[in-house]
């Protein structure tokens, strides 16, 4: 169980994890970091020895919400660190692991799984960087489920739509009165929980003969509706 900042949701994650009969460990770590990143990764096959499923659910809006003709090249850059760049060499970097893994017969059938956007085909100026970070996780979806299919290791992404979380509690009035009036087909806020079972259903394995495949769990959002 990965965290950046709050350690109380990741205490309250491993308590769940425990209440399951299951075994977790907490790993403060900034994915935007390439030393915490490794830190991650030594410590996780420490205490398991194998990597099977990893899941890039890192994720930031921009700290101020600016015209794109105003975007500062610090909002940029750091909502690309952890949105893209930070993911990417992650994944990269499990990658390499769970091919190791396999052909050690440690692990079978690995998988990665994405957690994307409806920011990556949605314009929203405002927060340009954004779009553009999650666009991106599209693309890099597609990039390594391409090149570790050869491997055995299938790559999903999964694009929520308007979640209630924290990240979208600025706008909740605004949204619930969209949501209302039929902006998603299913008139209701997804919840963290939707996307859960979506990562539980890939990583058991209910899709083995698919890979670079985009889960959207939106309530119908990508509809195009007349």
């Amino acid at each position: 169980i990965n965290y950046r900042g709050n350690a109380a949701a990741a205490a309250e994650t491993l308590e769940m994890v425990n209440a399951t009969d299951g075994q977790g460990i907490v790993v403060q770590a900034n994915i935007a970091d390439s030393v915490d990143r490794e830190r991650l990764i030594t410590e996780t096959t420490t205490a398991f020895g194998r990597i099977d499923l990893l899941v890039n659910n890192a994720g930031m809006a921009p700290r101020r919400r600016l015209d794109i003709l105003e975007t500062t090249e610090a909002s940029y850059d750091e909502v690309m660190a952890v949105n893209l760049k930070g993911p990417f060499f992650l994944t990269q970097q499990v990658a390499n692991q769970m091919i190791a893994m396999q052909q050690a017969g440690t692990i079978m059938q690995p998988k990665i799984i994405n957690i994307g956007s409806i920011s990556a085909y949605t314009s929203s100026p405002n927060r340009g960087e954004y779009c553009i970070s999650k666009a991106g996780m599209g693309m890099m979806t597609t990039l390594f489920a391409d090149r570790l299919a050869g491997e055995g290791i299938n790559v999903y992404e999964i694009r929520p739509g308007i979640i209630e979380t924290d990240m979208t509690g600025a706008v909740k009035e605004k949204y619930d009165h969209l949501i209302a009036d039929g902006l998603t087909p299913i008139r209701r806020w997804g919840q963290p929980d939707d996307i859960a079972q979506a990562v539980v259903a890939l990583a058991e394995g209910s899709f083995p003969f698919s890979t670079g495949e985009i889960i959207n769990v939106d309530g119908g959002f990508h509809f195009r509706r007349l």
